[in-house]
């Protein structure tokens, strides 16, 4: 027994309706060009402390360590603290550690590594500003709009506060 199916051969194909789909796409590209434009990603390079130790050299090397705490902010030698900054209000003093960091650039030029060391619950936006204040400092010369940003100790490493 023989079935037969027919089809027909002149059968119409459907018209596809891209419509809504067009009017998805106009709302949502001009959506994602502008928030394209606010995003923006910035990635500092961060050394990290290693345990294994280098070749000594003969003479004393600077070390500088900015120590960030939840109360005061200090400023060490490698061997003992030699600066303590206390927060000023809510937030930490960020102008008299940029003003003590200016003081070893000016004294020791050449130096362009410092470590950051961190206290356990510190809020990152504070360590980020603490950072910014090693990494560089804005100077605003007398009589000039224009503000000159200067390097202090870009070669910044991050490390646990003792």
């Amino acid at each position: 027994m023989l079935r037969r199916h027919h089809y027909k051969r002149h059968k119409e194909t459907p018209e596809l309706d891209v419509t809504t789909f067009l009017n998805l796409m106009v709302v949502l590209i001009p959506f994602l060009l502008i928030t394209a434009v606010f995003s923006r990603i910035t990635i500092m390079e961060l050394n990290l402390p290693t345990a294994a130790g280098g070749p000594s050299s003969s003479k004393p090397q600077l070390s500088i360590e900015v120590i960030l705490r939840k109360n005061v902010l200090q400023i060490g030698d490698g061997r003992s603290i030699v600066a303590s900054i206390p927060k000023n209000g809510e937030k930490h003093d960020l102008r008299k550690l940029s003003d003590y960091l200016q003081r070893l650039k000016a004294t020791y030029p050449e130096k362009d590594d410092a470590t950051l060391l961190v206290e356990q619950d510190i809020a990152y936006e504070d360590m980020v500003h603490v950072m910014d204040a090693v990494r560089i400092v804005e100077l605003k010369q007398d009589g000039q709009e224009e503000v000159q940003k200067m390097e202090l100790f870009p070669a910044i490493s991050v490390g646990d506060a003792p």
